[in-house]
């Protein structure tokens, strides 16, 4: 895997990471935490897919590496907003 290709990985997954904070309403970070939230949505979308039989509706590959676009945003999305339930300050 090039210099390249891992930027652009990182890229990929710092779009879907902001898109799928913007879904679930609620931000965790910047920029760094946007591409963690965006990979680990790719692992939570790309588990729930193989566990309930999902096609993989939309993966790009670069440098042989494939990434789940649509499947990273609904993880992240996912990801974000049990964050955002377990992280929020509880008001009585």
């Amino acid at each position: 895997m090039t210099i390249l290709g891992i930027l652009v990985l990182i890229l990929i997954a710092a779009v879907c990471g902001i898109v799928g904070q913007m879904i679930a309403g609620y931000s965790t970070g910047g920029l760094v935490i946007s591409v963690l939230i965006g990979f680990a949505g790719a692992w939570i979308g790309l588990w729930l897919a193989n566990n309930f039989n999902l096609p993989h509706l939309y993966s790009i590959t670069v440098d042989g590496r494939t990434f789940p676009i649509i499947w990273a945003i609904i993880g992240s999305a996912i990801l974000a907003a049990v964050v955002g339930l377990v992280a929020s300050p509880r008001r009585a």
